[in-house]
C-alpha cells in the first residue's frame, strides 16, 4: 500500500559492491554478529523468491495468496523457526462485474477495466483471477449522470468549485490521482452529494510526463490502471464489520450497513487512455491553470452534455486471511518480544509493492536461523510476521494486534514496520524516541551508490532540497536540523497506509516503518498495476535487488541489537524537541486561522456595505470563517517543559549510569520501559474516531496516509471544532505528563537502582 516519496538525488558517487562500515555504536560482539549476519545475506535469494512469489495474482481470496502464505511457512520451518498461520475471516468484496461508459454521441464508449499483457513480461502469464480495475470497498451501484472534473477531487478543489458555481450534487465526479490518499476522493464527491466517482492516473502525475512509459521505461503507461481501497480508513482500519476485536469465525460482527467506514457510491479507478475519451466529452468552462495536466485535451469543468454510465456489484461475502507467524524464543528474556512485520498480499503480482520488502524480511529471518544453527539464541524473543490482507484496509495485522492486544501491550517493546522498497534513499518513520535508536544503526550502513553511511546520503539529500529557493519555508527548517551533524537525523512521523497503524496508534506501542527509494520508481508507474511485476522491480526498482538486500541488512542489524541489548534503545530527548515543535506548529496553526477569519470577515463586511441596495449578496464571496477564539495552552505549554525536563534527566542518567547497572536494576528499567509510549494512547482516543488513541500521532482525517501530529488539538482547529481543541488540550497535555511521570520512574531506577 506505501509507496514511498521521491528524494532530490544528492551527488552520487561510482556504483560499488555493498559494504558495512564497522559500527562504533555496536559493542565488540555485537559488531562481529551483525557481520555474520550480513554474510548470510544473498541477493540471488531475493531475486529467486519474488520471482516466485510473484509469478502469480496475490491479492485477498487468490489461490496463489494461500500458496505464498504456505510457502513462507515452509521456509521459516526450514530455517528453525517455530511458524504457524493465524486465520482471520473478513469482509473482503471482490468485483462480480464493472461498467464505465458514455452515452449519446456518434459513438458510445466503454472504458477497459484491464490492463494489456506485454509480451515477455509476467502479465503475458495472467490469469483469469487477476483482479481488474477495482476498489475495495465502494459501495455498489448502477447510476447514469452528466460528469464534473473535480481535478484532485480534495477538499479546495470542492471550494473552487463553490466558487465557480458549479455543484457536483446527483452528478458523477472524475478526478485525478494525486495531492491526497484516493478514499477521500469518493468520500468527498460523496459528502458533496456525487452519486458515482472515475478516478484516473494523470500523466502529468504519473506517466509519460514523468519519464519513458513501461516497458521502454518504468512510468505508468497509456492503459496501466491504479487499484486500491477506499475504505475509509481513517474511522478505523481493518475489517469493518470487527472494529476493536480480532475477525476470528465466531466474533461478534455488525451488518455491512453499519460497518462506517465501506462507503455508499460505486467507484472505480480507469486508465488515462480511457479518461482521454471521457474528459474530451466534457463541455462548459476551462479549468483554472493548476488543475491541468498532460493530456492533450482542453480540460473542462463540466458538466458534461453526454451521460456516463457506472456500475458496480461485488461479491461481499467473508474471505480467509493468512498470517504466517514465526517466533524465535528468547533465552533470557521470552517475555520481551521484538517484533518485525511487511506484508504479503498484492493488488496483482505485487512485485515492488509489497513483495521487495518482504523477500528483505525473509533474508533476514533466513540469516537469523543460519546464525542460530551456530548456537546464537536472542536474549530476547524475536517474532516475524508475514502478513496478508494489507491492500485493502491493513486487514491482517490489524485482527492480529486486535486479537493479541493484551499480550502485546504486556510484552511488545517494538513493532517494525516495512512495505514497498527500491533503489534510493533511505527513510524512516515512527516514535521520535526511537530516533538516536535508528541514527545510530543507519549511521554503520553504508549506501551501495554513494559510499557514505545511508544516513549521511539521506542529510545531503534534504539539505539539497532545503537549497532549491522555491522550497517551503518548513522544508527549508528541517534541513537546517538535518545540516547539524550534532543532532540526529530527523524521521517522519507516522499516519497510515502499512501496517504500523494498530501498533502504534492504537495499541500505543513504540513503532518503525523503514525502507530505500525515490530513485528507480519511474513516479511509481506499477503501483497497484498488473504491471508491478518482478520484470518492473528487476529492471527499474531496484535492479540486482541491491537496495531490496540492503533493507534486509539495516532491519536485521535493528532486530539483533533490540534482542540482545543489555538496556533500553529510548533516547528521549529528541521525542522532546519534536513535541515541542509540533506544539509551536498548533500554536501557529491557530493564530493564522484566528487572522485569516478575522480578515475574511472585514472583506465580507466591506462588501455587503458597497452593496446597500441588497447587503445580502457577496457576489461568490466563501462563506464566512468562524471567530477563532484564543486558546489557552498553558496546559500544553507546562507539559511540554516538564517533558523536556524529565527528558534530559532521563537521557544524562542513562548516559551516566545504564552501563553500571545490577542485572535486578536494569531488569527495573526494562519493566518501566517497556509501557513507556502507551501513556500516549489512552482510552479517550481521537474525536469520531476513538479506535485512534494515540495523542501524538495519526493520519489525518482528511489527508489519509498522512500523518497529523497532536491530532486532537491540530484538526479540532482546522475543522472549526473549537471545544474539542480546548478539551485535547487538556487531554493531549495529560498524556506527555503522564509520559514524563513514567520517564522520571525510570531515572529514579538509572540513579539509584
Amino acid at each position: 500500500m506505501y509507496r514511498i516519496a521521491s528524494l532530490t538525488a544528492c551527488c552520487v558517487l561510482a556504483l560499488g559492491m555493498t559494504a558495512f562500515a564497522a559500527d562504533e555504536a555496536a559493542p565488540a560482539g555485537q559488531a562481529a554478529l551483525e557481520k555474520s549476519f550480513d554474510a548470510n545475506i544473498h541477493t540471488s535469494d531475493l531475486d529467486s523468491w519474488m520471482k516466485s512469489m510473484a509469478s502469480e495474482p496475490n491479492h485477498v481470496g487468490s489461490p496463489h495468496d494461500k500458496q505464498n502464505a504456505e510457502w513462507v511457512l515452509a521456509k521459516f520451518k526450514e530455517w528453525g523457526w517455530d511458524a504457524h498461520i493465524e486465520t482471520f475471516q473478513v469482509l473482503y468484496p471482490t468485483p462480480i462485474s464493472e461498467t464505465v461508459e458514455l452515452l449519446g454521441g456518434k459513438k458510445p464508449f466503454k472504458a477497459t477495466m484491464q490492463e494489456k499483457a506485454i509480451p515477455g513480461d509476467t502479465t503475458s502469464r495472467a490469469k483469469e483471477y487477476a483482479l481488474p480495475g477495482y476498489f475495495a470497498y465502494q459501495g455498489d451501484g448502477d447510476v447514469t449522470a452528466p460528469m464534473v472534473y473535480v481535478n484532485y477531487g480534495m477538499q479546495d478543489d470542492y471550494k473552487q468549485l463553490e466558487r465557480m458555481g458549479i455543484s457536483v450534487k446527483g452528478k458523477i465526479v472524475i478526478a485525478r490521482y494525486g495531492a491526497g490518499w484516493r478514499g477521500l476522493k469518493p468520500l468527498l464527491a460523496q459528502q458533496h452529494g456525487a452519486i458515482g466517482c472515475i478516478v484516473y492516473s494523470d500523466p502529468a502525475d504519473d506517466g509519460y510526463a514523468t519519464g519513458a512509459a513501461y516497458p521502454e521505461g518504468p512510468a505508468r503507461p497509456p492503459q496501466g490502471i491504479q487499484r486500491g481501497s477506499v475504505m475509509d480508513m481513517t474511522i478505523y482500519p481493518g475489517d469493518p464489520l470487527t472494529p476493536g476485536v480480532g475477525a476470528t469465525a465466531d466474533a461478534k460482527r455488525l451488518t455491512r450497513e453499519e460497518a462506517k467506514t465501506i462507503l455508499k457510491i460505486p467507484a472505480l479507478p480507469i486508465s488515462y487512455a480511457d479518461a482521454t475519451v471521457l474528459l474530451k466529452s466534457m463541455t462548459g468552462r476551462v479549468v483554472p491553470g493548476n488543475w491541468r495536466g498532460a493530456l492533450p485535451i482542453t480540460y473542462r469543468v463540466g458538466p458534461s452534455d453526454r451521460q456516463l454510465h457506472l456500475a458496480v456489484k461485488s461479491d461481499w461475502s467473508l474471505k480467509t486471511l493468512y498470517d504466517v507467524v514465526a517466533t524465535m524464543k528468547g533465552s533470557e528474556y521470552p517475555d520481551q518480544w521484538v517484533v518485525r512485520g511487511n506484508h504479503r498480499d498484492g493488488w496483482v503480482y505485487g512485485a515492488s509493492d509489497p513483495l521487495s520488502g518482504q523477500v528483505a524480511m525473509l533474508a533476514e529471518a533466513k540469516s537469523m536461523g543460519e546464525l542460530a544453527k551456530t548456537g546464537w539464541k536472542p536474549k530476547r524473543t524475536i517474532v516475524y510476521l508475514s502478513w496478508d490482507g494489507e491492500e485493502p484496509g491493513l486487514l491482517g495485522s490489524t485482527e492480529w494486534a486486535e486479537e493479541h492486544a493484551a499480550e502485546l501491550k504486556q510484552k511488545a517493546i517494538i513493532y517494525i514496520n516495512s512495505d514497498g522498497n527500491g533503489r534510493g534513499f533511505w527513510r524512516a518513520e515512527g516514535s521520535h524516541d526511537l530516533q538516536h535508536f535508528v541514527n545510530e544503526v543507519t549511521d554503520g550502513i553504508t549506501d551501495p551508490e554513494a559510499q557514505v553511511s545511508v544516513s549521511q546520503r539521506s542529510r545531503a539529500a534534504a539539505r539539497e532540497m532545503g537549497m532549491n529557493p522555491k522550497a517551503r519555508e518548513d522544508i527549508k527548517a528541517e534541513a537546517k536540523i538535518d545540516a547539524d551533524a550534532t543532532k540526529d537525523y530527523q524521521m517522519g512521523p507516522l499516519g497510515s497506509g502499512s501496517d504500523y497503524s494498530a501498533y502504534i496508534e492504537h495499541l500505543g506501542l513504540p513503532a518503525l516503518n523503514i525502507g530505500y527509494g525515490g530513485e528507480g520508481d519511474g513516479g511509481g508507474g506499477d503501483y497497484h498495476s498488473r504491471y508491478d511485476t518482478y520484470e518492473h522491480h528487476s529492471r527499474f526498482d531496484d535492479p540486482g535487488f541491491v537496495y531490496d538486500a540492503l533493507l534486509a541488512h539495516t532491519a536485521g542489524h535493528m532486530v539483533l541489537r533490540l534482542a540482545d541489548t543489555e538496556v533500553p534503545v529510548v533516547q528521549a530527548g529528541d521525542f522532546a524537541d519534536t513535541v515541542a515543535m509540533y506544539l509551536g506548529e498548533v500554536k501557529k496553526l491557530a493564530d493564522n486561522r484566528r487572522e485569516a477569519a478575522e480578515v475574511q470577515a472585514k472583506a465580507i463586511a466591506d462588501h455587503v456595505f458597497q452593496n446597500t441596495e441588497d447587503p445580502t449578496k457577496t457576489n461568490g464571496l466563501p462563506t464566512a470563517l468562524k471567530p477563532v477564539p484564543k486558546f489557552d495552552f498553558t496546559p500544553m505549554d507546562d507539559a511540554v517543559k516538564q517533558l523536556q525536563k524529565s527528558a534530559k534527566a532521563y537521557d544524562d542518567a542513562f548516559t551516566a549510569n545504564a552501563a553500571k547497572l545490577s542485572p535486578e536494576a536494569r531488569a527495573k528499567l526494562w519493566a518501566t520501559i517497556q509501557p513507556l509510549d502507551q501513556t500516549l494512547a489512552p482510552d479517550v482516543g481521537l474525536p469520531g474516531r476513538p479506535w485512534f488513541k494515540n495523542l501524538v500521532y495519526a493520519p489525518g482525517r482528511y489527508t489519509g496516509y498522512g500523518a497529523k501530529t497532536l491530532p486532537g488539538i491540530r484538526e479540532a482547529i482546522e475543522d472549526e471544532r473549537f471545544g474539542d481543541a480546548v478539551k485535547y488540550i487538556t487531554l493531549t497535555a495529560d498524556a506527555l505528563n503522564a509520559y514524563s511521570a513514567q520517564l522520571d520512574k525510570a531515572t529514579e531506577v538509572l540513579k539509584h537502582g
